[in-house]
């Protein structure tokens, strides 16, 4: 893969974030801030953004994971020392909004794996991405208005389109978490596990996707992503739209070949 090129922005946050390649065709941003339990502070954002960039424009990446070093949170929202010290509108960029992440263009599948508490930012990180994995210990709330306030990185709109609208404005209201058992009941992640698994399961669910042609699975994220927000014949227009994007490529054309020749597909990405 080609990383960012290197200069004063990532290498102030080089031990920060960090970026890995656990496995074929798959692509890892590691938050590495843990005695500030991950929060992001402004060089965070940016290199997180750089990273963000990168793995989009790599062919050979077709699913990317976010997770955090070990310990207790995930990730703690926003620095709030640095807000207080007037810099908060460090914590976000241009392209990606706050982290660099919540608001960055992606197309490829984000999975979360989250080892310890995903509060605030944290949770709102996880929800902008398309699946989540978590620890059995882990919990997962927005608790601003408990600090006077607002989840405004996504969450106030994400978390009710992700959970039953009750449970979510109770959420919001009280600013108390939930605990992972009850966010897998409710759907909110896609599976719990003990902390010390959180990153191979996550691996285990891109090694699920990464099989797949990665084309097909980009295109069909685009719509299923909005698809609550928009009608049934805009979601048609838009599934149509796709398919024609798609029936030039190889990969289109491989896919059923190779079943009926009883062989493995060979994706090429175009």
């Amino acid at each position: 893969m080609t990383h960012p090129t290197a200069d004063s922005t990532l290498a102030s946050a080089e031990e920060t974030i960090l970026l890995e390649r656990p496995a074929p065709h798959v692509a890892l941003v590691r938050l590495n801030r843990p005695a500030r339990r991950n929060a992001i502070n402004g060089a965070m954002a940016r290199a997180i953004e750089a990273h963000v960039q990168a793995i989009e424009a790599d062919t050979d990446i077709r699913v990317a994971l976010i997770a955090a070093a070990p310990g207790p949170t995930f990730c703690a929202g926003a620095d709030l020392a640095e807000a207080a010290a007037g810099r908060g509108h460090e914590l976000m960029t241009a392209a990606g909004g706050f982290a660099g992440f919540v608001e960055a263009p992606r197309r490829k599948p984000w999975i979360a794996a989250i080892s310890g508490s995903a509060l605030g930012g944290g949770l709102e990180i996880a929800l902008s991405c398309d699946m989540i994995v978590c620890a059995e210990s882990s919990v997962l709330g927005l608790p601003e208005v408990k600090r006077g306030l607002i989840a405004g990185a996504g969450g106030l709109f994400r978390l009710p389109r992700a959970l039953p609208r009750a449970l979510a404005l109770e959420m919001i209201a009280t600013g108390e978490p939930i605990a992972a058992a009850r966010a897998l009941a409710l759907g909110l992640v896609n599976a719990v596990v003990p902390a010390e698994a959180v990153e191979q399961a996550a691996l285990d669910l891109a090694a699920r996707i990464v099989v797949n042609a990665p084309l097909s699975v980009r295109e069909s994220l685009a719509i299923a992503r909005h698809a609550a927000r928009s009608s049934d014949a805009a979601m048609l227009a838009e599934s149509q739209a796709a398919a024609d994007r798609l029936m030039p490529t190889h990969d289109w054309a491989e896919g059923p070949r190779a079943f009926v020749e009883k062989r493995a597909p060979q994706w090429r990405g175009c």
